[in-house]
């Protein structure tokens, strides 16, 4: 075979050699791939010998990066001994003083919801939903009758609208103390009748009135509540501010929701700057903390709840 002619004994002549399209396509495909290898094979060999100024730039940014490593271990591990210290001290003050332990970010994330579903076999999964929906449509038709009983006593004539908003402003659950029962009084540390709720918050912070209403009484003394307010909001409602630094207002005058009355303060038997608040229907004692949702987000209203409850040792 000679320059694409090949020599037939038989016909005694050259003939020329004709190469099949598979031969080609292959021949090609070869080319294709040797030329990749070898342009793999160049990168290669210069990427190993030879850097580019990213290259070079990311490769001191990572040396820099591992020599500071240790460095911000130290301090991240240091940073949480700090933490665990902060926590610690913060559940002592709150042991002392509220007999209770510090309050988390968010109470209601300690409340299991299913504890004991994982507990129940494959085969009573089902069962155990349907107790559970028949449960839920209890409480629903349940909901439905107070929401009817509501609205009829809503849309009657002689109705009046008890307080229903804080009297603080910016208020966060974090700021709830005991509520009404027997506590632990701070003084001298044996239960005793609480008949409100304490609101912590900084000395001078403005007090508000919890709704329209007349000034019935007006206080200043030394002694048990300290610097007192009482506003008479109709139908028998009625609210205290306590332990107030100073008073605004006066017997007599007209307040609307929101009027300031005072400021927080330490007046009397008082442990601490607080609020104590009272609500009152008749000469019955109501829980302020049913008569503050109206002014919250329910999640913030059900952790103020539970801290209103939890908490063992009041501020007066």
């Amino acid at each position: 075979m000679s320059g694409g002619y090949t020599y037939d004994k038989e016909s005694v002549r050259l003939r020329k050699v004709r190469t099949s399209v598979w031969k080609k396509v292959r021949r090609a495909v070869l080319f294709f791939v040797a030329s990749l290898s070898m342009a793999v094979l160049y990168y290669a060999v210069f990427a190993l010998f030879f850097s580019t100024d990213t290259e070079r730039r990311l490769k001191m940014e990572n040396d820099m990066y591992r020599s500071e490593l240790p460095e911000l271990e130290r301090k991240e591990r240091l940073l949480a001994d700090v933490v665990d210290g902060l926590k610690a001290r913060d559940n002592r003050i709150y042991e002392e003083i509220f007999h209770t332990s510090a309050p988390e970010m968010n109470p209601m994330s300690a409340v299991e919801f299913l504890d004991g579903l994982d507990s129940i076999p494959d085969d009573n999964i089902v069962r155990y939903a349907e107790k559970k929906l028949m449960s839920l449509d209890r409480s629903a038709a349940a909901v439905e009758d107070n929401f009817r009983r509501i609205m009829a006593a809503v849309t009657d004539s002689g109705f009046v609208m008890p307080p229903m908003t804080n009297p603080l402003d910016d208020f966060t659950f974090a700021q709830t103390g005991a509520s009404v029962g027997s506590k632990i009084n701070p003084f001298y540390k044996v239960p005793m009748p609480h008949n409100g709720l304490d609101l912590l918050a900084h000395s001078g912070e403005p007090v508000h009135s919890a709704a329209d209403g007349v000034v019935t009484e007006v206080v200043r003394s030394r002694k048990g509540l300290g610097n007192v307010v009482v506003v008479d909001h109709g139908g028998g409602y009625r609210t205290r501010y306590a332990h107030l630094a100073d008073i605004e207002v006066v017997r007599g005058r007209v307040v609307k929701r929101g009027t300031r009355l005072g400021y927080v303060g330490v007046s009397g038997n008082s442990f601490a700057p607080h609020l104590h608040y009272e609500v009152l229907k008749d000469t019955l004692v109501l829980d302020p903390v049913n008569h503050m949702f109206a002014s919250m987000t329910p999640e913030e209203y059900m952790n103020t709840l539970i801290l209103s409850v939890s908490t063992g040792q009041s501020m007066d």
